[in-house]
C-alpha cells in the first residue's frame, strides 16, 4: 500500500534528536489501510524554536516528540492538554488552525493498559528508571490509585520524582514489591539488551512485570517473568497504543484494535 501525495495532502511529523522509523512506517500504514489523505515523516531538527514555529508556518497537523524535547516544546505552544500539564512534558503536539496544544500520550498509553490488563491498585510498585518515560509511567500509576518505591541510582532525579508522587525512594528493588516496573534501557537493543532489569527472584515475588521497552519487544525481564508464568505489559504495547492515540489527535479517526495491531507489525519489521 503506497499513499498517493499531492497538494492535498496532510503533513504530520515527528521531532526527535535521533529519529526512528517506527512512527513513519506504524502511521504511513494507518494512513493507507484506511485511505486518509495524510503523510508521516521523521525529522531531527537542529533548531527546536524554529522547528515548532515552522509547524504553525506550514500547517503542519500534528508532530510526535521526543527526547531532549519533550520540555522544551513547551514555551513555544499555546496549550497544554492535562496529560501533558500533570508532567510537564509534550510528546505530541496538535495544530487546529495555527492553535499548537500539546498532549502527553505516553501517559494516556499507560493508564489505558493498567485499566486493560485489570492491575490492582493494590499492588505495591517498583519502578526502576527516574527518567522522562519514568515520570509519565509514575504518574499514570499514581492517578489509578498505586503507590510504590522509584528504584533509581540517580539520587537527585530519583528521590525528586518520588517526593513528587508522594512515593518512596531507594537505589534497591524492597522486597515486598509485587509489581515490577523498568523504565530504564536496560533490555533495549545495545549495549544493555541482555541485562534483565529485575531479579529472578524479584520476578518470582510478583503479580505483575511491566517493560516499557519495546525494542525488542520480548526483553530478558519479559522472558524471565513468561517462564515464571507472571503477568507481563510489554513495551510494544504501549508504543502501539501511544502511537494509535497520536494517529487518532491527528485525523479524528481511532483505528481499530486489529488495525493498530497490524501496524504495530508492520513498524517493526
Amino acid at each position: 500500500m503506497v499513499n498517493v501525495i499531492d497538494r492535498e495532502t496532510t503533513l504530520c511529523i515527528s521531532l526527535a534528536a535521533r529519529p526512528s522509523n517506527h512512527g513513519v512506517r506504524f502511521h504511513n500504514w494507518l494512513y493507507a489501510e484506511l485511505g486518509l489523505n495524510f503523510v508521516y515523516k521523521a525529522i531531527s531538527p537542529s533548531n527546536i524554536e524554529q522547528a515548532v514555529a515552522g509547524i504553525r508556518g506550514l500547517n503542519i497537523r500534528g508532530a510526535g516528540v521526543s527526547m531532549p524535547f519533550k520540555a522544551a516544546v513547551i514555551p513555544l505552544i499555546d496549550e497544554l492538554h492535562p496529560s501533558a500539564e500533570r508532567l510537564q512534558s509534550v510528546n505530541t503536539i496538535v495544530n487546529t488552525d495555527g492553535h499548537l496544544v500539546g498532549l502527553n500520550t505516553d501517559y494516556i498509553a499507560v493508564s489505558e493498559l493498567l485499566r486493560h490488563h485489570a492491575v490492582a491498585p493494590s499492588l505495591n510498585v517498583a519502578v526502576r528508571g527516574s527518567g522522562g518515560m519514568a515520570s509519565a509511567v509514575v504518574a499514570a500509576l499514581a492517578d489509578y490509585g498505586m503507590s510504590g518505591t522509584v528504584v533509581a541510582r540517580n539520587t537527585d532525579t530519583g528521590s525528586a520524582l518520588a517526593q513528587q508522587y508522594d512515593w518512596k525512594f531507594s537505589q534497591d528493588v524492597p522486597e515486598d514489591a509485587n509489581m515490577l516496573v523498568n523504565v530504564t534501557p536496560l533490555g533495549m537493543f545495545g549495549p544493555d539488551q541482555d541485562v534483565q532489569a529485575f531479579s529472578n527472584a524479584q520476578i518470582s515475588r510478583a503479580s505483575c512485570v511491566f517493560d516499557v521497552v519495546a525494542y525488542p519487544v520480548r526483553t530478558p525481564l519479559i522472558i524471565a517473568a513468561e517462564r515464571l508464568e507472571v503477568p507481563v505489559i510489554h513495551g510494544g504495547e504501549v508504543i502501539a497504543l501511544q502511537a494509535a492515540e497520536q494517529f487518532a489527535v491527528y485525523t479524528g479517526v481511532r483505528p481499530t484494535d486489529a488495525q493498530v495491531i497490524a501496524a504495530e507489525e508492520y513498524a517493526q519489521q
